[in-house]
């Protein structure tokens, strides 16, 4: 069973950074795309990024473009998402997705895998 933990989540001020991590357990996990999700309260949950399994491809909603940058460590089981740039807009519990396929990541109806998510924050 695969199992997904995010971290690295809080509490930060607008322009500030912060760097998320998703540790992976019981599978092969360079197999894997990884993609972030994030759902803000009251909204449906949406696309942040995807990376391939072997991170030579990522993804990027247009909305995080140039702020946030995806990627992945498969000696640790680990992808990471690391956000500069913090508006509050960027508000929302986010999470990750493992999936066997990178085509359609952009789905958050895709078959896969998640964690149970981390809270960030952002003040103005």
């Amino acid at each position: 069973q695969v199992q997904l933990v995010e971290s690295g989540g809080g509490l930060v001020q607008a322009g500030g950074s912060l760097r998320l991590s998703c540790a992976a357990s019981g599978c092969t996990f360079s197999s894997y795309a990884m993609a972030w999700f994030r759902q803000a309260p009251g909204k449906e949950r949406e696309f942040v990024s995807a990376i391939t399994g072997n991170g030579a491809s990522t993804d990027y909603a247009d909305s995080v473009k140039g702020r946030f940058t995806i990627s992945r460590d498969n000696t640790k089981n680990t992808v990471y998402l690391q956000m500069n740039s913090l508006k509050p807009a960027d508000t929302a519990v986010y999470y990750c997705r493992a999936s066997l396929y990178y085509v359609n990541s952009r789905r958050a109806n895709q078959p896969g895998y998640w964690g149970q998510g981390t809270q960030v924050t952002v003040s103005s």
